[in-house]
């Protein structure tokens, strides 16, 4: 049964909007009525949602990734339980709290009513359901273990979002005390050197050099300030463009998975969203080859991304999984050994999902080093800064204190 997108009024003119279940528009109107309500507007859930997703500037118009896990948990569980995919959309529907949530599953239900697949239905609304999540619903639907899928995707989420949290909080503490760092700096050079410095310039006193290089960069910093934070923007933007190009941006990923400390978080990070999407895919029962093309999509990093391609033709040529991707050299070697006992054992979902979390849990402790030096550095660095000014400012009274003596 299609779903309406409605607004209307009460006998009190209040209003009232919402989703029901009709036959038809008119069919639709008539059971307002029948409640007491007078319809406004009344129109398919589905023609509201794609008319809406063109609204890219609409404030709250996209699923948080927290609200994407919990819906995906909530639908795995009752396709679990037994209840037809339409009946799920609709407990979804009558449940959800936010109205955008509401008519979003209103919206995906049409679709399924109309005769389209979950996944294909998940394509009207690519920003809240992103490709390599249309792909695993896809798969789940071809293999017929739908429900397995979904509850598996939603522990994927849940746990990509907390290291991802947990990735944030690690770097938001050094991030806090450059930006406090950078704004101490640029006011001490921006007003208190000048201040300071311009009473002994006044004197016709012969300052030392330290603080006619740092009267020199204060003037620099209060005049040109503007054309620094101008040339930092086209940097910026020529970066991001010359990084957009194929090419370069292949170059810059070969590169990133060498550099010292960050190669080794990016290639953790790829690794344990490439073993969870696989252990994913191969609990499904998909073919190892398509497992392995939907898992490439979800690397961020392009150089890996080609690595599993060459992965890929090796284990159409008969190669086993375990030999093709370590002849890759990318991801780590613990990998490659659990995927081995995998292959003996007859079980390698198992040793994917074990693999996903060490290299999680390895990932949360490179990154809490990582931070963990940083911090201190930061501070030194800072205080180093703060000490050159002041030396700047204090020379020339120092200097003028022996004359006097």
């Amino acid at each position: 049964m299609p779903a309406f997108r409605f607004e209307a009024i009460d006998a009190a003119g209040k209003a009232q909007k919402g989703v029901l279940d009709a036959d038809s528009a008119r069919s639709a109107r008539t059971n307002l009525r029948s409640q007491g309500l007078t319809p406004l507007v009344v129109e398919p859930a589905a023609s509201r949602m794609r008319g809406e997703r063109n609204q890219r500037l609409s404030l709250g118009r996209r699923l948080s990734q927290r609200e994407q896990a919990i819906l995906t948990r909530q639908l795995a569980s009752l396709l679990i339980a037994g209840l037809p995919l339409d009946e799920a959309l609709a407990v979804l529907t009558e449940q959800s709290e936010r109205d955008y949530i509401r008519e979003l599953m209103a919206s995906i239900r049409a679709e399924v009513l109309g005769g389209h697949s979950l996944a294909n239905a998940l394509t009207q609304h690519p920003k809240d359901f992103p490709e390599i999540y249309r792909a695993l619903v896809a798969a789940g639907e071809h293999t017929g273990k739908l429900g397995l899928v979904l509850s598996r995707l939603a522990d994927y989420i849940e746990q990509r979002n907390a290291l991802k949290q947990k990735i944030v909080l690690a770097f938001t503490y050094p991030t806090i005390v450059t930006i406090i760092a950078f704004g101490i700096v640029t006011f001490l050079l921006s007003y208190v050197v000048p201040q300071v410095v311009n009473v002994f310039a006044s004197t016709k006193q012969q300052l030392p050099i330290l603080t006619v290089m740092m009267m020199a960069l204060s003037g620099f910093v209060r005049n040109w300030w503007w054309a620094v934070l101008i040339g930092v923007l086209v940097v910026a933007y020529l970066v991001r463009s010359v990084l957009r190009q194929p090419g370069p941006r292949l170059a810059f990923d070969r590169w990133l998975l060498t550099a010292p400390l960050l190669g080794k978080l990016v290639r953790g990070y790829n690794t344990v969203r490439f073993a969870s999407t696989l252990g994913i895919l191969t609990a499904a029962g998909v073919p190892i080859l398509r497992a392995l093309q939907a898992a490439a999509e979800t690397l961020s990093n392009n150089a890996m991304r080609e690595n599993i391609d060459d992965a890929i033709v090796r284990v159409r040529e008969g190669t086993s999984l375990s030999r093709a991707l370590g002849n890759t050299k990318t991801f780590p070697p613990v990998l490659v050994h659990l995927i081995r006992s995998g292959e003996a054992t007859g079980d390698v979902t198992t040793m994917l999902d074990r693999a996903a979390d060490g290299e999680a849990r390895e990932l949360e402790r490179r990154t809490m080093f990582l931070t963990s030096l940083l911090e201190p550095l930061l501070i030194l660095a800072m205080g180093g800064v703060v000490l050159v000014i002041v030396l700047a400012v204090m020379l020339p009274i120092i200097e003028l204190n022996n004359l006097v003596q």
